[in-house]
């Protein structure tokens, strides 16, 4: 199962839309994760008009429309791997030990906000994957997202995509 990982996306603030390399990517998956800020409705009924499927939570930058429609902990089995979806994980430090304390029975936590791309892996197994944002990239060098592939219970080629 191909995943898409889509985090902070921002519209129309940072931009009128996604890049087209990004909607292709929702045309290739069989799943579209999105970490919250959206930022409008819109973006919401389009991309999941369009994604086979959507796994999908509200960020901090999300108003009352989009927060009554989406969760703040979003889970989800894609291609046998537990998923939580989150927006928040706070500081940096000490990111691991709470994250696996909070999600501990999932395989990977997907979360964004930082729009920081991240990928590590806690003690007991836990992956973390933040896949910034490609639309605003804030003090990053490139715009990123991210894909995967889930199969038989495990994670597989996780690619982190960097935009010009």
């Amino acid at each position: 199962m191909r995943v898409l990982l889509l985090s902070d996306t921002h519209i129309p603030r940072r931009a009128r839309d996604l890049p087209e390399s990004v909607w292709t990517e929702v045309d290739r998956a069989d799943a579209v994760v999105h970490a919250g800020d959206w930022c409008d409705a819109e973006s919401l009924d389009r991309l999941a008009a369009r994604a086979r499927r959507l796994v999908a939570v509200y960020g901090n930058n999300d108003g009352p429309e989009l927060r009554a429609r989406l969760p703040e902990i979003a889970r989800a089995t894609l291609g046998g791997v537990r998923f939580a979806v989150v927006h928040e994980t706070g500081a940096t430090r000490g990111r691991e030990k709470r994250c696996e304390r909070r999600f501990g029975d999932s395989d990977v936590l997907v979360f964004g906000h930082s729009h920081i791309p991240w990928d590590t892996s806690t003690p007991s197994g836990l992956r973390l994957l933040n896949p910034g944002s490609p639309t605003d990239r804030r003090r990053q060098p490139h715009h990123t997202f991210m894909t995967l592939e889930a199969a038989d219970g495990e994670v597989r080629e996780v690619r982190l995509h960097e935009l010009p």
